[in-house]
């Protein structure tokens, strides 16, 4: 039995390093332990390392962010308060991790998203909070500027606003709204 949900694991890990830069490797070619599977491995002459227990893999990167937050509010006309915080509770300012689901980056892009948005690295800051932000916009756009909605469009898709007539009953996306507010309000990022 273990050997089966180690083999089935390991499909699950690959797919998704299928949909990630290629210096994040996730599995090794000969893993046959649970351990291994989740065990990323970084190609050092990109001088990057991995460092986070909460995540499938995580890149170190070294920089402020607050040039490339303000440049994409004012390029998408989004407050950087609203941007800082989407960020703090989506990757508390890590532009490397990748979630359990895959979404990647600062501002936690999934895979097909971030294609949709024309991102080709979700690891690149640059690039993921332009995506991130650009996506937020729409729903802002999308929901009459109505931020607690986009929020919730962000987090559960805007078909679940669309179809719950406002923030969807998952527990999950009312703490998430509810978090972002917060911050927004004490301006704690």
């Amino acid at each position: 039995m273990s050997n089966v949900l180690n083999n089935i694991l390991k499909q699950k890990m690959l797919e998704i390093q299928s949909q990630l830069p290629a210096y994040v490797k996730l599995v090794k070619d000969n893993d046959h332990n649970f351990n291994d599977v989740l065990t990323a491995e970084v190609d050092q002459s990109n001088n990057k390392t991995i460092a986070s227990p909460d995540v499938i893999g995580s890149v170190n990167y070294k920089g402020d962010f607050n040039e490339i937050i303000e440049n994409a509010a004012k390029k998408y006309n989004v407050n950087s308060s609203i941007i800082k915080s989407v960020i703090k509770a989506e990757s508390n300012f890590n532009p490397s991790v990748v979630s359990s689901a895959g979404a990647m980056g600062l501002m936690q892009l999934m895979p097909d998203t971030a294609r949709s948005l024309g991102v080709s690295d979700s690891f690149d800051p640059v690039e993921n909070i332009n995506g991130g932000v650009k996506y937020l916009k729409e729903m802002l756009d999308k929901f009459g500027g109505n931020l607690e909605l986009a929020l919730a469009a962000y987090n559960a898709g805007p078909g679940n606003v669309t179809k719950y007539g406002g923030i969807p009953p998952f527990q999950e996306t009312q703490n998430y709204v509810a978090k972002i507010m917060g911050y927004i309000k004490n301006r704690t990022f």
